[in-house]
Formats: C-alpha cells, sequence, structure tokens
C-alpha cells in the first residue's frame, strides 16, 4: 500500500553495539548518561511526542506523507509497525533508554511497541489535523496491554507448585513481627 521507507533509506543509521554491561551499577551508569543525549550514534532523539512528530515530518518525503495521510488510521498504524514502528524503536533507543523513552514512560507507556504506535497514531492524527487525544491513545494502550497479560495468563501453564518450609529464623523474624 504504502512505506514510509524515507526513514529506512537516506535518514536510517546503522551503529554497532554498544559494549557489554558487565555490571548492574555499570548498566545504571550508561542508561542515565543515554537519557540525557541529544544525540545517539549521530541520530537526533526527540525530546517529547510533538517533537517526535515534528522530526518525521522533516524526515519523510511529500508524497510518502500524502499516502500516510490519507489511510485509515488503524490501517496506517497497523501497516507500518513492523517498518517505521521499527526504525523508531531501534534509532530514537527505546530499549537502551533515551529522553525521548523516558518522555513517554513518564505519560504511562512503557513497553517500546506501545510507544512506536503512540507515535504513528499521533502523526497520523496531526496530519489529519485531527485531536491527538493523548490520555486516550495511553489508556487504550495500558488497557490493551493488560488485557495481553491477562490472556497470557489464562493460558499459562503452572510447571511447578510446591510449599516452601520456613526455617526457625523465619518463624521467628514472624512471630517478632
Amino acid at each position: 500500500m504504502f512505506c514510509l521507507g524515507f526513514l529506512l533509506t537516506g535518514a536510517s543509521v546503522l551503529h554497532a553495539q554498544e559494549e557489554p554491561v558487565a555490571t548492574e551499577a555499570e548498566y545504571d551508569k550508561a542508561y542515565e548518561r543515554r537519557i540525557k543525549q541529544e544525540y545517539l550514534y549521530g541520530v537526533y532523539i526527540p525530546k517529547d511526542l510533538s517533537d517526535a512528530i515534528v522530526q518525521l515530518n522533516k524526515l519523510a518525503d511529500r508524497e510518502s506523507l500524502q499516502k500516510f495521510r490519507m489511510a485509515e488510521e488503524e490501517e496506517a498504524v497497523r501497516k507500518l509497525h513492523f517498518s517505521l514502528g521499527r526504525w523508531i524503536i531501534h534509532n530514537w533507543g527505546f530499549y537502551g533508554g533515551s529522553r525521548l523513552a523516558v518522555a513517554l514512560k513518564d505519560m504511562g507507556v512503557h513497553h517500546p511497541d506501545d510507544m512506536a504506535r503512540l507515535i504513528i497514531r499521533s502523526m497520523h492524527r496531526s496530519l489529519n489535523k485531527k485531536p491527538i487525544e493523548v490520555k486516550e491513545q495511553v489508556i487504550a494502550l495500558q488497557e490493551a496491554r493488560e488485557a495481553e497479560r491477562k490472556k497470557r495468563m489464562e493460558s499459562a501453564e503452572i510447571l511447578y507448585e510446591g510449599k516452601r518450609q520456613l526455617n526457625r529464623d523465619s518463624v521467628e523474624l514472624r512471630k517478632q513481627r
């Protein structure tokens, strides 16, 4: 149908993986550094949702934007999730941490896939001059994520169920409470 391949061609940046982090403290230090960076691996990281929409508009060619705008919202979000969405997740540092990921987490969106969906849907609404309705989108994403979790739990198989024996120290601690 359409493709926002504009991001995957000219604006795409391939970069080497960071060196593995040996300790939790080193990981935390690297994360704290990443979330403050304006650029990661030469890619500008938007500061918030509005900035993300502005940046995608700058990166896109007019023809791609027009096709995207003309598509039905649900179809656009679904079809672009594994192309544009993957580009957003990877290049804007949603797994390793970035200032945009932190801004979206602060809004209540925690999963990288949901972050990408929020950005794509918001951009589509912006192009169509519709209200973005961020709160409603966040609630819908949270509810869908929770429904998915519940569905997984209902079909989960219990592999082992046992009783834990309390040792003498545990019994003493319980008595003191």
